[in-house]
């Protein structure tokens, strides 16, 4: 494993990259899914056995034991020179906040967006009063389907057909915006089958190749999980 205090954010992501502040299920799930992606990931937690077991589960994760609470700390890992933190832990709830609140208004720090979890509605009203850009709770989403959201903004749902298949209802990516099904070809150039195009709750079944991509509008596709995912993220 690389020496990750080495790590340069210019080389991780286009976004800026990431960090996830405990390493539990839930931040394990999420890191497993940003390296499934190709981006690097910065994954610290204050406990050495779950270090620990976050490097058994993925050698590639870049983990090490830090104290989130210790702005010094957080710096010095370079937590605060990505662009996105996922605060995975929920317990101490101080601890959570702290370690948001550090991430959102530490002096020079580069990060954009803060995502908290939460076990309770005052301690997501906690969060949101320190910075937090959006707060989740377990229970209703998993940490596998965070990491896909973060690596692919415009996914808006998916529903699983078999362990290899899948559709997807997207948001029309940018790049795909004023082009019609013929131009984009998407059953040749991305081996996935356009089900429906169109706007919210007017969405056109099995449209004409005609059919003119607009900004805002949806798409529903299907394919296997390894094509869809080679669809632009925004």
């Amino acid at each position: 494993m690389a020496n990750w205090w080495h790590w340069n954010p210019a080389e991780g992501t286009s976004e800026g990259g990431f960090a996830v502040i405990g390493v539990g299920r839930f931040g394990t799930a999420v890191c497993r899914e940003l390296c499934d992606a190709g981006r690097d990931v910065l994954a610290i937690d204050n406990n050495q056995r779950a270090v620990d077991e976050l490097r058994q589960v993925d050698p590639s994760i870049q983990a090490r034991v830090v104290d989130c609470t210790d702005e010094e700390a957080l710096r010095e890992a370079g937590v605060l020179d990505v662009s996105t933190v996922v605060v995975a832990m929920s317990e101490p709830i101080e601890a959570s906040v702290t370690a948001t609140l550090i991430a959102k208004d530490s002096e020079g720090s580069r990060v954009r967006q803060v995502i908290a979890r939460a076990t309770s509605d005052l301690h997501m009203k906690m969060l949101q009063r320190v910075g937090a850009d959006r707060v989740v709770f377990p229970s209703k989403m998993q940490g596998k389907r965070l990491g896909m959201e973060l690596v692919r903004p415009n996914l808006l749902d998916r529903l699983r057909l078999d362990d290899r298949n899948a559709i997807e209802e997207i948001r029309v990516p940018e790049s795909f915006v004023g082009q019609s099904l013929r131009e984009l070809n998407m059953r040749k150039n991305y081996d996935v089958s356009v089900l429906a195009a169109g706007p919210d709750n007017a969405l056109k079944v099995n449209p004409p190749a005609t059919h003119v991509l607009q900004s805002g509008q949806l798409l529903v596709v299907m394919g296997t999980t390894t094509d869809l995912a080679k669809l632009p993220g925004r």
